[in-house]
This record gives structure tokens, sequence and C-alpha cells, in this order.
């Protein structure tokens, strides 16, 4: 139980790597805040997560044993997060950890030049300042207490280019900056920033991810054939499972990890090491 007596907030907990994450994390012993907007959002060409899948993951939390609050925030939104960490804090008191997960895949699927200023705006906004958004919020508290851990979840595009993506690969590399700027003002108070950046993780049936299938429909490669055209990028012949981007979670999340800050974690099955 390597997280017993901590609380996490978890971003984009509706389902997916957020869903994996939190259910992780209840596994070894903490209380779980489990945030997400549960709405659609203009612009993205894809259903995001639903109230009664957060509730879901809720409920999968609970049956670990952790004591559970839900909170619908649009990271977008200064005063919707404001909201929540304050819903959080009137139930659980200060936060431990934090999962930066709350992202979205597209819009995308275009050669920069063609990309639109709403477009742009929507994806920096979610994927990278919603981040930020999250850390101001929790910054000052884990800094007054001399203790906390951050994981913010990147993506080998944090590492390298993909081609017709430049609006998620340029907040991914934003995430990866921020991380490490963040974890260098924050280490005197030993408050640790860190960042996982999972290579192509399968759509897990349990945890209800889609985001594969969603990058796929970008690249206009067909659903159903989308899993074998990822693998065949693969060192280790695999695509990567949910519960390992959790793994690295757990850890950075635990005190195993307390002299662990301004790192990035690959998960991604030596996608990026070629």
């Amino acid at each position: 139980m390597r997280l017993t007596g901590k609380v996490v907030l978890v971003t984009g907990a509706a389902r997916g790597l957020g869903r994996a994450s939190a259910t992780a994390c209840a596994e070894q012993g903490a209380d779980l805040v489990l945030l997400d907007v549960c709405a659609d959002l203009p612009g993205v060409p894809y259903p995001l997560g639903t109230a009664s899948q957060l509730d879901h993951t809720a409920a999968l939390c609970r049956e670990a044993g952790a004591a559970v609050l839900t909170t619908h925030a649009d990271v977008r939104d200064a005063d919707s997060v404001r909201a929540a960490l304050a819903r959080a804090r009137d139930r659980f008191g200060e936060l431990d950890v934090v999962v930066n997960n709350a992202g979205i895949a597209a819009p995308a699927g275009k050669p920069v030049h063609e990309i639109d200023e709403d477009e742009w705006s929507l994806m920096i906004d979610v994927d990278l300042s919603g981040a930020w958004r999250v850390i101001r919020e929790v910054g000052a508290a884990m800094c007054a207490r001399r203790s906390g851990s951050i994981v913010n979840i990147a993506s080998t595009a944090g590492l390298v280019g993909y081609r017709h993506f430049a609006g998620y690969v340029a907040a991914k590399h934003g995430i990866i900056g921020l991380t490490k700027a963040a974890a260098l003002d924050f280490a005197g108070a030993r408050v640790r920033v860190n960042a996982v950046c999972p290579g192509s993780v399968r759509d897990d049936e349990a945890a209800e991810g889609r985001m594969l299938a969603e990058i796929a429909r970008a690249l206009a490669v067909p659903v159903g054939e989308h899993e074998q055209a990822f693998l065949a990028g693969q060192p280790m012949n695999a695509l990567v499972e949910p519960a390992d981007v959790a793994a690295a979670v757990v850890y950075l999340a635990s005190d195993e990890s307390r002299q662990v800050t301004g790192s990035v974690v690959t998960v991604d099955g030596g996608f990026s090491a070629r």
C-alpha cells in the first residue's frame, strides 16, 4: 500500500489513462479526487468523458477501499479549476499528489499551415495551459507544507514530432518544459514535478479508452486496422497497456521517488529510443 494516507487528484478521470491511474492509486491506499469536464467541447470532433463514466471510475476506486470525491471542471477555466480544488480541500484537506491527465487528441490531422486560430488555441488551452492552471492552484499549498508530487501526463509527442499533429506536439513539448521549470521552482520546498510520456496505448475496454482510435481517425487509418498499424512502429512488438502507464504514475506519486524531480519517464516500449 504505497500511497496510504495520501490524497490524489486525477484530472481527466472519467476514462482512459485517467481511470487507470485513479484505480491504481486507489489500490495502493490513496483517497481520490476525480475531476473531469464531463461534457463535449466545441471544436473537439469526438465525444469526451461523461458523468456516468466518471461515476464508474469512482465506483471502481471505492471498491478498492478509497474515499472518493468527484467534481466536474473545465481546465480551460481558472474559476472552474479553483472551485473544484476548493471542494477537494473541503472534503480532504490539502492534496498530496496531482496527476495532470486531462487532454484532447484533436482537432488534428492536417499540416501546420492549415490549422486555424481556434483549433490551435483549443489544443494549447486544454493540453498545456490546463495543466498549468492546476499546478498554479496547488503549488503554494504544497510548498507551504514542503511536500507534494505533481505528475504530468505528456506523450512521446512531447519528445518527437508527428506529422499532421503540430498543435498536439507543441502542447506536449510544452508539458515537458513546464515540468522541468516547475520542478526547479518547487525543488527547494521538496515538492516534486515529473512527467510520464506514454507511447501508443491500447484502447482498453475496461478503461473505456479511445485515444488511439481518435489519433488513427485523424490520420485516416481505418478503425479496426489501427492497432496493427501502430504496432508496426513498436520495438517491443506490443502496444502499451493503460496499467503500464498507471504503474509509472504510482511510482512518481509515492515516496519511493522522493529524490526524483524534473524527470521524464517514457512508457513507450522503446519507441523514442530510436
